[in-house]
Formats: structure tokens, C-alpha cells, sequence
């Protein structure tokens, strides 16, 4: 069973741990119910859900979701990164809020339980990156004490 939200958290919300230390899926159940959150922001992710994230697990993600009773609220898929110029991160790959949820204080108690994380692994920063059209989200962000210290540059390949 999942542990509970200490008092003051949104209400009836759980921490589930979907994956371990090492990447192993320890609640393939609590995977599948977190496919269709998911989604909502990766929309392109492949059929073959449990095949993909279990790959991305196997290169160090972690999923930590949000949940009421048996129903997935919030997915966090998270990884810890060393780095040059941040030193120990905890860098958040998805964070996503289920449309039905949203504005309920789950994305709150998300970021909540992944700072609590970063700081009890010595992580020096917690990190993500979002696309430049989900300014609802980017207010969130801010309001959650983030802020914006660089570009973020790709090249497709």
C-alpha cells in the first residue's frame, strides 16, 4: 500500500513508488493505471508502454505517482544527474497532472515529494525542462519557486 501524505497535503493523495533503486518495476499494476496520465503530455510515447519506460528505467528513471485510492492523479518520472555545472541534480524527465486533477494540489505535492528526495540524496538542484507552449504550466513552475537560468539547445538527429 502506498504511504499516505502527512497532514496538510492535498487530501486523500498517496506517494506510490512504481520503480526501486535500481530501475526495477516493483508495481507493473500501478504502471499500467499511470499510462493513460502519461500520456496526457506524451502523447507520442510507443505502443508498447511497459516496454518503453522500462528501457528508460534500465538507463536510471524513476516513476513516483500521485495517487486517491486506486486512481493515478500525477505521474513524475525523475532521475539523478552529476554534472559540471550543477554538481548533483535531480532531474524531472514528465510531470504531469491528470486533466480531471488538476489544480487540486497534486502537481504541488508532487514537486513537494521529489524536493523532499533531492534533498535527503544531497542533491544540490531539482531541474526540469518544459516546452515553450505550456505556459500554465511555466506559471505553476514559478509559483512552485523554479526559475529559468538558461536555454536548453537540441538538434534532432
Amino acid at each position: 500500500m502506498p504511504a499516505e501524505l502527512a497532514a496538510g497535503s492535498a487530501a486523500g493523495l498517496a506517494l506510490v513508488e512504481v520503480t526501486g533503486e535500481g530501475g526495477e518495476i516493483l508495481a507493473p499494476e500501478w504502471l499500467a493505471r499511470a499510462e493513460p496520465v502519461h500520456r496526457q503530455l506524451r502523447e507520442r510515447l510507443p505502443t508498447d508502454y511497459a516496454g518503453r519506460l522500462a528501457a528508460v528505467f534500465a538507463n536510471g528513471a524513476r516513476m513516483s505517482l500521485a495517487a486517491q485510492g486506486l486512481a493515478v492523479c500525477g505521474v513524475a518520472v525523475w532521475r539523478l544527474v552529476e554534472n559540471t555545472y550543477e554538481g548533483r541534480r535531480l532531474y524531472i524527465d514528465d510531470l504531469v497532472t491528470d486533466a480531471a486533477h488538476r489544480s487540486q494540489g497534486v502537481g504541488r505535492f508532487l514537486v513537494a515529494q521529489l524536493e523532499a528526495r533531492a534533498r535527503a540524496l544531497g542533491c544540490d538542484v531539482l531541474a526540469l525542462d518544459s516546452g515553450t507552449q505550456r505556459s500554465a504550466a511555466h506559471r505553476f513552475y514559478f509559483r512552485e519557486g523554479f526559475v529559468i537560468p538558461s536555454f536548453c539547445f537540441r538538434k534532432t538527429l
